[in-house]
């Protein structure tokens, strides 16, 4: 069982994704790029929700058919970054915490919280970005919304919790 489906089931209302950074994640300034924090969310995205190929580990919450022919399509409808520090290079993944902040009729409003690596907790552990993304689920022929299945409701609804509320915001 990979990492982030033993920390969902230790009790915590929140997935843990390990993201590694790549060195071109960086830019001049030797810190995390503000658009590559984008990627990185959209990475652990893919790893918390999407169905895995056989052999691999995923959390219970990875149940969306990700090929070209399940018909659907999942659109960002919605992003919000919230920067609270920079992220320098390391070797060790980040701690890309996911929660739910609602669950709509065809739409997932996903929440993050991007932390510096489990491994780094001696000196204290850093919270680097918080994150929304709206998600809505379509029909890939028509672009027509769909709904969320019984089954994605089943998976997902342990893990909703509070929205984020900014901080920073005017």
């Amino acid at each position: 069982m990979g990492d982030a489906a033993v920390a969902a089931m230790a009790g915590d209302r929140r997935l843990h994704i390990p993201i590694h950074l790549r060195w071109g994640d960086l830019d001049a300034f030797n810190h995390v790029n503000n658009t590559s924090m984008l990627k990185l969310l959209e990475e652990a995205r893919v790893r918390a929700f999407w169905l895995p190929e056989p052999g691999e580990d995923a959390p219970p919450t990875a149940v969306l058919d990700s090929s070209i022919f399940s018909g659907m399509l999942t659109l960002i409808a919605r992003q919000e970054i919230e920067y609270l520090a920079p992220v320098p290079y390391q070797r060790h993944p980040l701690d890309v915490q996911m929660w739910f902040g609602k669950l709509g009729g065809s739409s997932i409003e996903v929440c993050y919280e991007v932390y510096s690596p489990v491994e780094s907790g001696a000196g204290g552990r850093t919270l680097y970005a918080r994150a929304t993304t709206v998600i809505v689920k379509v029909d890939a022929e028509t672009g027509r919304p769909l709904r969320l299945t019984s089954e994605e409701r089943a998976a997902w609804g342990p893990y909703v919790g509070e929205p984020i509320h900014y901080t920073h915001r005017r």
